[in-house]
């Protein structure tokens, strides 16, 4: 009879074994012709009022430009051009940094590489996806500083052109800035400024944290004594610039803290932090001030459907006025789902990935089917995958 009991208790817990709500998104490749694809970025490059992605191919040490097509066509792989080639590139941002309406590359190396480079972008748009067009120097002084793990563009100090945020990871790494001199395309005279030691870069993003109408830098940090979600406060232009920048706590200090998004949760009119955290966990961090000094944090903790927290994204995704949470994993177990997404009002998790991809990076969110919801892009590292999309079924 016991025996009988134990085997009509294990059935009924297999039966309860929670399983991931609805059916893996249709998945659409842009390129996998290389290999390790880390992240994406997006900017109009041509002003078709479509936004263009980059990509660094860690692995395959190749940095790539995607021409975002018509949105009939963004089924297809996209058409691409390789503006260069570098060792063990983190990630691969754009702007345009001398000023000639062409928008460059900037890609930031770790490994035994520990450089920033710039890929400059011919300025005859006619010429913008030939490769030989495009030229690779790296930033003298960033050689060997660190290893490099993001770099994203802001200006900082009111003159000359757009200014670098970029931190690191790893012994002497910091978050920092360089400053661009009168000529950009002098790579030998950008000079850097270190803000802040660092463990391991997770997220850098430009953002005004305090209303004061400035640019702050909003980062998470993944290792070290200070680890956590944090924010630095701009000092000014003129004589204030001479100040340090002011740490502010944001949240999840002291944990495995991954990448963030900022968005309203609550609707409340205030910017709220949200952020990936290992092992599994979603943290919120709810704006309680217009100064960005007061923070509520709620931590969702996911079962085990899915991999180790890399990223996630606000988003409604099944259109209901409610908001929704994209979550990417990092490293995914087998027959588990390496990008799902969480209904906050019900706290059900829906597939999104399927089990094929295991190693994902940065969400981004983008209508590229004209159905006007959003779609994921994305990068799987492991499997191959390369640079995908999701295909939101909200509108089918």
């Amino acid at each position: 009879m016991l025996g009988l009991l134990i085997l009509l208790f294990a059935a009924a817990a297999w039966t309860q074994t929670p399983r991931l709500a609805g059916k893996p998104w249709a998945r659409y490749t842009i390129d996998r012709s290389s290999r390790g694809a880390d992240g994406v970025k997006l900017i109009d490059v041509n002003t078709d009022g479509r936004p263009d992605v980059v990509t660094g191919w860690e692995e395959g040490g190749v940095i790539r430009v995607y021409f975002n097509p018509s949105r009939v066509d963004s089924r297809s792989e996209w058409r691409q051009v390789t503006v260069g080639k570098v060792r063990s590139p983190e990630d691969a941002v754009f702007v345009d940094l001398d000023g000639d309406l062409a928008f460059d590359v900037v890609s930031s190396c770790e490994g035994n590489e520990r450089a920033l480079f710039v890929h400059w972008a011919p300025k005859d748009p006619d010429l913008y996806w030939e490769e030989q067009s495009w030229k690779t120097e790296v930033i003298p002084a960033s050689r060997g500083l660190m290893q490099w793990m993001f770099a994203m563009p802001m200006q900082v100090d009111g003159k000359h052109g757009t200014d670098l945020i970029a931190g690191g990871k790893g012994p002497n790494a910091a978050l920092g800035w360089w400053e661009a001199p009168e000529r950009a395309r002098d790579l030998a005279s950008w000079r850097w400024h270190s803000l802040r030691p660092m463990g391991w870069t997770m997220s850098i993003l430009p953002a005004d944290m305090d209303g004061d109408r400035d640019l702050d830098i909003l980062f998470s940090d993944r290792r070290g004594e200070r680890s956590g979600v944090y924010w630095l406060e701009n000092p000014g232009h003129g004589p204030a610039e001479s100040r340090p920048w002011k740490e502010h706590l944001v949240g999840s200090a002291g944990r495995e803290v991954m990448l963030l998004d900022r968005a309203d949760v609550d609707n409340d009119g205030r910017m709220d932090v949200l952020v990936a955290v290992k092992p599994s966990d979603i943290h919120i961090h709810y704006n309680g001030s217009n100064s960005g000094d007061k923070w509520r944090s709620e931590s969702i903790s996911l079962p085990a459907l899915t991999g180790t927290a890399k990223s996630v994204r606000l988003l409604d995704v099944n259109q209901d006025g409610k908001p929704d949470v994209v979550y990417s994993a990092g490293q995914t177990p087998a027959g588990a789902s390496g990008i799902v997404w969480l209904d906050l009002a019900d706290r059900s998790l829906h597939d999104v990935s399927g089990p094929e991809g295991v190693k994902y990076d940065y969400l981004e969110l983008i209508d590229l089917d004209g159905d006007q919801d959003l779609d994921v892009l994305t990068t799987e590292e492991a499997k191959g995958l390369g640079v995908v999309w999701y295909e939101n079924p909200a509108r089918r």
